[in-house]
């Protein structure tokens, strides 16, 4: 059985407007106390011998904060096995020639930059602190470092248009990247978008047609789609994801990360003073169970495996609920041969209509 490990790095420049997730102040980077507290964290989870993950993936926040040195001592301390994908989320202002080849000599083999669009306007409209040639700049530091490139693409964004799907994809495509992430904006509450919404939003309908636009133009460009919203040449898929959709073990470390091991969910509180005063003690969360495989398993495009799906839980599909499959592949919204029923695009935009009948 795999094992993802995931470190949590909470520190940002700034809050972009769409961004709801957990996140603290690092105008200087990340405190070498911090570091410190995921490695007392990670001696507490294998206080005998390293953890050996098979994929590492630093996280954010905005990882790329961390000091070259820093994220070396983290490895060193985690000892993945050889050949593990060892990824590292990165803004395109925060890198540099010096600091990618930092990284890469520490041992991090695979960057994601987040990108989000090729026009500086919209990066304006988000909040997002990089241009569009500090982007480019990035991705070919990032190459000539010998890393393997992923992308960040967000959809359906105030005032959108193909075409700016169109320059993104190039920006990303001409860096050389091997993978790619494409995600609908979405406008949550407890962002500064959702407390002050932007005009110019696509309708839910524009939004889908936007979607399938991209995983048509992705697909055409040689990036195959393997899950809801990542795209991969082949070989080029994400280790460490795959972890979570196949309901496998991964540990999280950090405040606000979250973890699932032997079938448990646990998460450290979204509390950084906390953690690094050691008062922040992991919760638990329940289990991942039938529900939650088959909810992931339908986000992947290779679908749910019955067979499998009956023996890790002992379920199987009613007649009901085969008969309702019958009607989503003659709506075109799934495929089914009797022994795997995936999701065609159209039907993983409407992903949570299916799962609400077949749950």
């Amino acid at each position: 059985m795999s094992l993802g490990l995931y470190l949590h790095i909470p520190y940002c420049f700034s809050k972009c407007r769409y961004c709801d997730f957990y996140s603290a102040p690092g105008k200087r980077g990340v405190p070498r106390a911090y570091v410190d507290a995921l490695l007392r964290e990670l001696h507490r989870f294998a206080p005998d011998a390293p953890l050996r993950p098979d994929t590492l993936y630093f996280g954010g926040g905005t990882p790329s904060l961390l000091d070259p040195a820093d994220a070396a001592r983290l490895m060193e301390a985690a000892s993945p096995l050889p050949g593990a994908e060892i990824t590292l989320e990165a803004n395109p202002e925060t890198v540099t020639e010096e600091s990618l080849r930092a990284f890469r000599e520490a041992g991090v083999n695979r960057i994601s930059f987040g990108v989000q669009s090729a026009r500086d306007s919209q990066l304006k409209t988000l909040g997002r602190p990089h241009t569009a040639k500090q982007a480019r700049a990035a991705f070919r530091a990032a190459q000539r470092a010998g890393f393997e490139n992923s992308g960040d693409i967000m959809l359906a964004l105030p005032h959108y248009t193909q075409a700016e799907f169109d320059e993104t994809l190039e920006l990303i495509e001409s860096g050389g990247a091997t993978h790619i992430s494409a995600y609908l904006l979405k406008i949550e509450p407890d962002s500064a978008f959702g407390k002050h919404p932007p005009e110019g939003l696509p309708t839910g309908d524009e939004a889908a047609d936007f979607y399938l636009y991209a995983v048509e133009q992705l697909e055409h460009h040689g990036y195959q789609q393997y899950e809801i919203s990542n795209f991969a040449k082949p070989g080029y898929e994400g280790k460490h994801n795959l972890i979570y959709w196949d309901c496998g073990d991964y540990l999280g470390l950090g405040p606000a990360a979250h973890s699932c091991m032997g079938g448990k969910r646990f998460y450290y509180p979204a509390d950084t003073e906390a953690f690094l005063n050691d008062n922040a003690a992991p919760v638990l969360d329940g289990g991942c169970g039938a529900e939650d495989y088959l909810i992931l398993q339908l986000r992947l495009r290779k679908g749910l495996d019955l067979a499998e799906y009956k023996a890790r839980y002992g379920k199987e599909f009613s007649t009901a609920q085969l008969a309702f499959v019958k009607n989503c592949v003659k709506s075109g919204y799934a495929a089914f041969d009797g022994h795997t029923l995936a999701l065609t695009p159209a039907g993983l935009i409407v992903q949570n209509s299916i799962l609400a009948e077949l749950l």
